[in-house]
């Protein structure tokens, strides 16, 4: 729950800036925000340099008109979803509906949920201090048009050295993590140290119901319950039940086990280990699910028919060599 005292209080100082006609330096900006940027992180895993760095360019470090008057730090357009206050300004057209927030906590909230739209999923299969990926794939995804906007907010993250936010929110994480030990042991069930590490992010509640985990190859995933569905997953976690078979590669009728780990974004195309050797009964589906690399990727690094399954003994390429 946010302190209501301090919504107050930066309420009370951002009016009163605007009204004697101060104007924010950046350096103070990034001081009024930083603490929400690294909590956003921490709660929704969007590296906070990015949100201080998006705020910073979209909001003129808090002075633009949208911003002051509006509560709209991120530029964000109303779209046919939108529900709430509207406002109109001109942009890259003329007149266009952008959206009112009651205060800036509710643009920095909103920020982060418009992020985990399916437009932007690309972007959390990025490393989560990569802030440069981030800053690319938020133009590709098609944030802003500005061809320039990814050199400017590497630009802001490093004159201002944003990334240090980045290594607070994941020490903050790291804490919870060692605060939690027990009992993520406890809930793992079947669930091996591969997909659980301290240098990750921790459990991470967003539905008052599932724990967000994040594997060794930085990939997404919860650990199945007893009665498990991808349906009931997928509205456990706002997600479409197409996504939970997708991810995970589960066949028509699949029923996720109990103590099962369940991938809720997409595998990549390498492991974080070099090679596997099959073990007696393991399919390719289980070294996909262990090390959270896409099947097609393991027949197409080992020149197999798709399809296929090895026999046991075999020696699998599943990511890079190390150096």
């Amino acid at each position: 729950m946010k302190n209501s005292f301090l919504t107050l209080l930066l309420s009370i100082l951002t009016l009163s800036s605007i009204a004697g006609g101060k104007r924010f330096t950046r350096s103070e900006y990034i001081d009024m925000w930083k603490e929400e940027a690294i909590r956003q992180m921490v709660d929704h895993q969007i590296p906070a340099s990015i949100t201080m760095a998006q705020a910073i360019l979209e909001s003129g470090d808090g002075n633009s008109e949208l911003a002051s008057k509006s509560n709209n730090h991120f530029g964000i357009k109303c779209h046919s979803t939108w529900k709430g206050k509207k406002v109109y300004h001109d942009d890259d057209k003329k007149g266009e509906c952008f959206r009112h927030y009651k205060n800036a906590f509710e643009s920095f909230d909103d920020h982060s949920d418009f992020l985990k739209k399916k437009r932007y999923a690309s972007l959390f299969e990025y490393n989560i201090t990569d802030y440069k990926k981030w800053a690319k794939g938020l133009k590709k995804c098609g944030y802003a048009t500005n061809p320039k906007y990814p050199d400017l907010l590497i630009r802001i993250i490093e004159d201002y050295h944003l990334d240090d936010l980045d290594k607070e929110g994941l020490a903050r994480a790291k804490g919870d993590v060692i605060a939690k030990k027990d009992k993520r042991k406890k809930d793992s069930g079947k669930a091996s140290a591969d997909y659980d590490t301290d240098e990750t992010l921790p459990e991470v509640n967003l539905s008052n119901r599932r724990a967000i985990r994040m594997s060794e190859n930085n990939i997404k995933y919860i650990i199945g319950e007893a009665g498990d569905t991808p349906e009931s997953i997928a509205s456990d976690l706002d997600l479409m039940p197409w996504q939970i078979r997708k991810y995970n590669d589960f066949g028509k009728g699949h029923a996720p086990e109990e103590g099962e780990v369940i991938y809720i974004q997409p595998k990549r195309a390498k492991a974080k280990v070099h090679k596997h050797t099959v073990q007696e009964g393991e399919t390719i589906w289980d070294i996909s699910q262990k090390y959270g690399i896409k099947i097609k990727k393991i027949y197409k690094l080992n020149k197999m028919t798709p399809g296929t399954e090895p026999a046991a003994g075999t020696v699998l390429v599943i990511g890079r060599a190390s150096r």
